[in-house]
């Protein structure tokens, strides 16, 4: 072989590898997203969470990539999809809710999980405390005691002869369990008395739960979840035959005919996750950033399923809403 020809094929030899590694290390990080409802669900909440990531320089298929896996409302698939997406090798981990959460962190010790919205995140076992969460998870808990007092206090406020108050929720859900007493907490200092807890498991628990409640509440709580929220149009439709008023933890419901919600704003939780995503792919570690609380709530309210259950609705509640259904 001639020398000039020896050269060149020695440097070919020694470009590809280090070719190889430039573009290994250009390989953007990747993102796996577990959403537990529906992609069209949960499509205020990732439009928040993707534009607060681009404000950060991290835009979906250039900088970044992310890989979306949606529940669809089937709580029994969190484990499923957890486990694929570690064995992809993410680089971070976007969730929300308690029982997604936890099926993530059971599925991983090492990728860093950031959830969106959780219940109770120190009761629910995921985080040590709020100020240092130790381990690989961290995000935004709401602490529902003080929300579902609000609640009641609003439906009483719409309903003055509330005296028999229900509330509808995922048995099967810890987070959920959880709001039940501080629900009962509220009831008690209004002077209802205790709550009729109605639970549920599946989707075919709904209408005969619902069914048993005609005649005996006056209003119905229903309490957020996956579950719940998969199926929040026929529980509107159910409630509404039977006569119930109904409270809600996010506006989604009460879009869909319920008649009041108070909550936190899911949306711009997931706009402040995106805040925790970037500190972490800049190689911060999540058991060293607080998990935070909402700031922002708001209140919905159903003009049309109010006048179907004819309800007059005061105008301090009207004027206090930050939207209103007509």
């Amino acid at each position: 072989m001639k020398r000039r020809e020896f050269i060149a094929t020695l440097g070919g030899i020694l470009v590809l590898p280090l070719a190889a590694r430039a573009a290994q290390r250009a390989k953007p990080p990747t993102i796996g997203y577990l959403g537990p409802l529906t992609e069209s669900a949960q499509r205020d909440w990732t439009a928040a969470f993707l534009f607060n990531m681009r404000r950060h320089g991290w835009v979906d298929g250039d900088t970044i990539e992310i890989i979306y896996r949606w529940a669809e409302g089937r709580t029994e698939r969190f484990a499923e999809i957890a486990a694929e997406l570690v064995q992809l090798k993410v680089n971070v981990i976007v969730t929300a809710g308690t029982l997604a959460t936890i099926a993530v962190k059971q599925a991983t010790t090492e990728i860093p999980i950031v959830f969106g919205a959780v219940t109770d995140a120190v009761g629910s076992g995921l985080v040590a405390n709020l100020p240092h969460p130790g381990g690989n998870v961290t995000g935004l808990t709401m602490e529902q005691d003080d929300t579902a007092s609000k609640r009641i206090e609003l439906l009483r406020d719409v309903i003055p002869n509330l005296r028999r108050l229900a509330v509808l929720v995922n048995a099967g859900n810890p987070g959920a369990i959880m709001e039940i007493g501080g629900a009962q907490t509220a009831a008690r200092t209004l002077g209802l008395g205790d709550i009729a807890t109605i639970g549920i498991r599946r989707a075919e628990d709904i209408a005969p739960a619902i069914e048993a409640l005609k005649g005996s509440a006056d209003a119905l709580v229903v309490v957020t979840d996956p579950l719940v929220s998969s199926n929040r149009v026929q529980i509107n439709t159910l409630a509404l035959n039977a006569r119930l008023p109904t409270m809600h933890g996010g506006r989604e419901y009460v879009e869909d005919g319920g008649l009041m919600s108070y909550g936190p704003d899911i949306s711009d939780m997931f706009r402040r996750a995106a805040d925790f995503v970037d500190k972490i792919l800049h190689g911060a570690k999540p058991g060293d950033m607080p998990v935070q609380q909402p700031t922002k709530f708001e209140l919905v309210v159903n003009l049309k399923t109010a006048q179907a259950l004819n309800l007059t609705v005061p105008p301090s509640i009207l004027l206090r809403a930050d939207d209103v259904i007509e």
